[in-house]
């Protein structure tokens, strides 16, 4: 889905090896990757209360396609296979199916040492400002510690105990080039309301079971007096709300803008991936490529507008072999 569009933030980096601390995360080592080939380095910077781990087993996050382990000297490694919620286009052939997950057994991690763990792969159907969740669990002789907590909306996973590794996906050339042209049949005709004009709208299909979703659109005024978007509401999802993407020291997170998004006099005003965004929750149905999603802007001048979002591919277009 678009900017996977639950809330989510990113992970920061560990520090330099030698100073890694007994409390550190489970982290990548590259925390940021746009979409095409990415190299995955777990890092495991200790073991459990003090034993030694044996065992990692890394979840393949959903878009992360093709996926194939280093072997490790001194280690077993296995793999689990399965279907992916839906196909991909990887070099030229669709696939949908793959590796699931990896297992790195019959090793010995001392708990005063730290080690990685290497996967590689493609990042396919996915976006800019999207997570990506590799949790991992590694086990012990008498225990284990599993990586497998996600964010809250609005949460620093800093703040969690056992946050997964997450990895957030950048921008990349292709994409910025993708997003700007579109497709034109994808996107649903102008609304005016007034001075403004809604345009180049559209929605981005979710996964199975995913309960949030985004929106994305563009807002001239041609007027000589600002305007303020203040609220939008939809049949198709319990809460929708009006958000902000940032990052702040590595850190991505995703906020509700409480007070409205001005509309300045003469401007446009684009919300877009990676940026402002409509954020629909509680959504029930997920949203389906060729879908048509409802959505009710309201403004503080121009008063409520009815819109409809066409929906897109997760990729954000409407051909997956463009990815």
């Amino acid at each position: 889905m678009h900017r996977n569009i639950t809330i989510f933030a990113a992970a920061s980096a560990l520090s330099a090896l030698a100073t890694l601390p007994a409390s550190a995360h489970a982290t990548l080592e590259k925390a940021q990757a746009s979409a095409g080939g990415y190299k995955a380095v777990l890092r495991i910077p200790h073991g459990c209360d003090g034993e030694a781990t044996n065992q990692v087993r890394l979840e393949i996050p959903e878009g992360y396609i093709g996926v194939k382990p280093m072997p490790k000297p001194g280690w077993t490694v296995e793999t689990e296979k399965g279907n992916y919620a839906k196909s991909y286009n990887l070099h030229g052939e669709e696939v949908g199916s793959g590796v699931k997950a990896v297992i790195w057994k019959d090793g010995n991690l001392p708990d005063e040492f730290y080690d990685e763990f290497v996967v590689n792969g493609t990042l396919s159907g996915v976006e800019p400002g999207q997570q990506l969740f590799f949790k991992t669990t590694q086990t012990c002789a008498s225990g284990e510690v599993a990586w497998t907590e996600e964010p809250a909306e609005g949460q620093n996973p800093h703040d969690l105990e056992h946050p997964a590794p997450i990895l957030t996906v950048a921008a990349g050339a292709d994409e910025h080039l993708h997003h700007a042209h579109g497709s034109g049949n994808a996107e649903a005709a102008e609304v005016k309301a007034g001075d403004l004009t809604i345009g180049a709208s559209w929605a981005r299909a979710m996964l199975p079971g995913q309960p949030a979703g985004g929106g994305y659109l563009a807002v001239t005024n041609a007027g000589s007096e600002a305007d303020r978007l203040i609220g939008a509401s939809s049949p198709v999802a319990g809460k929708v709300e009006i958000h902000t993407m940032s990052v702040t020291d590595g850190v991505m997170t995703m906020r509700p803008i409480k007070d409205g998004l001005e509309i300045p006099a003469g401007a446009t005003v684009e919300l877009k991936p990676g940026g402002e965004h409509i954020m629909f929750m509680q959504v029930e149905t997920p949203f389906r490529q060729g879908d048509t999603v409802p959505l009710t802007l309201e403004f503080e001048k121009a008063g409520k507008v009815e819109v409809s979002l066409p929906v897109r591919a997760a990729n954000g277009g409407e051909d997956h072999s463009r990815h």
